[in-house]
């Protein structure tokens, strides 16, 4: 199991972020689709509130 590092407002700002890339990438036909894959990286771990690369880093802004 993990725990939660992410800090609410990351979490929002993730999200908000990914959602805009995954749409200028996929939906925007101008824009290359691995784009719009790459926006769920950040839209899944502010939805799960954890991010694996905080932990090598001994990252937590989750208070």
């Amino acid at each position: 199991m993990f725990c939660i590092n992410v800090g609410k407002f990351e979490r929002l700002i993730r999200v908000l972020a990914g959602l805009l890339i995954f749409y200028i990438g996929v939906l925007y036909p101008l824009e290359p689709k691995l784009w719009g894959f790459i926006g769920l990286i950040p839209v899944i771990t502010g939805i799960l509130g954890w991010c694996p690369l905080y932990l090598p880093l001994k990252i937590n802004t989750n208070k």
